[in-house]
């Protein structure tokens, strides 16, 4: 039995093996593939792919630490960046600041069973949290240090998903090729007062990453309408997309 990773046998040895022809093999292969069952990789063969991680789109905000471990996941964080810049201006506008206000940029990159999956870069007001420039978050989930150190409690969030292909830094640092998809997710989180607290945009790898959401039917007034919300955890008008 092949396990996740392994190289599968070339296509002579599979018609050899199954007693069938070089076309049945092709045909077959192809439909493993666009299953997501193989990755074919060009000059090296056909492989058995790893499984996906599953994330949920409306999640209970509690941060991709969190929400992994919860799953029984083990995660390691890289800090690649932890320092106060300028807010540039896109960067202020979804934080409703002025531009060039002081905020703690933090550039990491986030490990699932030792594997690199995504990379996230985050924005937060310094103002709000002063000093988290200097605290060590390499194996620590960030909201869980705004709750335990600064008393911010994330109340709801606004997110985008989209698909990009990976740039040269982002390919090197997944470990993947330049060009191949990745998940893109856009994120504003707000405390209970409306007040944004971060800005984010991370993007993960599309062969190793799977978003799902449950829509739930509701009745209103005669009416019908379909709502977004975590499978983990009703969250109403916490998670809108953009």
């Amino acid at each position: 039995m092949w396990r996740p990773g392994d190289q599968l046998p070339g296509e002579h040895a599979l018609c050899e093996q199954y007693g069938v022809s070089r076309t049945v093999v092709r045909q077959a292969l192809s439909e493993l593939e666009a299953e997501g069952l193989i990755v074919r990789r060009r000059g090296k063969g056909a492989f058995v792919a790893e499984p996906k991680i599953i994330e949920s789109l409306a999640q209970k905000l509690t941060g991709f630490y969190q929400d992994m471990s919860e799953r029984g996941l083990h995660t390691i964080t890289q800090v690649l960046a932890q320092e106060v810049i300028p807010a540039p201006a896109n960067v202020a506008r979804r934080l409703e600041i002025p531009a060039e206000t002081p905020v703690v940029y933090l550039h990491r990159l986030r490990f699932v069973d030792d594997e690199p999956i995504l990379l996230v870069t985050s924005y937060l007001p310094h103002v709000l949290c002063p000093g988290l420039e200097h605290i060590d978050l390499s194996n620590r989930s960030l909201y869980a240090c705004l709750e335990q150190t600064y008393g911010l409690v994330i109340a709801r969030g606004r997110r985008r998903i989209g698909a990009v292909a990976a740039d040269s830094e982002q390919a090197r640092l997944l470990g993947i090729d330049p060009g191949a998809p990745l998940l893109s997710l856009d994120s504003v989180s707000y405390l209970a007062d409306d007040t944004p607290i971060e800005y984010y945009h991370a993007v993960h790898r599309g062969d190793r990453s799977q978003f799902e959401v449950e829509l739930v039917r509701i009745r209103e007034q005669g009416q019908v309408r379909t709502t977004l919300r975590s499978t983990e955890n009703d969250l109403p008008n916490s998670n809108e997309l953009l």
